[in-house]
């Protein structure tokens, strides 16, 4: 191996050891709307992702919602990889199979598809109160 190329290769690891891990997806959750907020935390085996509904407000608190408090959005999703999980979303009523990816520290983007034909995007950002 070249002078060169040794250097080019300390260098990338260099650059990498200094880009920041991903921020843990624990903690609450808003959707885009700031009508709800979720508990997201690790379960089952720890590398799994579930998220409560905790928190109704700005008219989503309804009769027609309330049933759905305390109730799982994400219920073991699994990790496919580094910042991304694939299972089943739980929305009012709906079920879709769901893919959430946590974008940066604080926004995490769920995508919801049934058949793989009616497919819907939402975005939670961290709740900071």
């Amino acid at each position: 191996m070249s002078r060169f190329s040794r250097l080019a290769l300390a260098a990338t690891f260099a650059c990498l050891s200094a880009l920041p891990a991903m921020a843990s997806p624990v903690g609450m959750w808003e959707i885009e709307f700031r009508d709800s907020r979720y508990d997201v935390t690790m379960c089952g085996d720890g590398t799994q992702l579930c998220a409560e509904l905790v928190w109704l407000g700005r008219g989503a608190d309804n009769a027609q919602n309330m049933p759905y408090l305390n109730t799982l959005l994400i219920d073991r999703a699994v990790q496919t990889r580094s910042g991304q999980w694939k299972g089943k979303l739980h929305l009012f009523g709906q079920t879709a199979d769901g893919t959430i990816t946590q974008v940066g520290a604080d926004q995490i983007t769920l995508k919801g598809c049934v058949a793989f034909v009616l497919c819907k995007t939402y975005q939670m950002y961290r709740y900071n109160p």
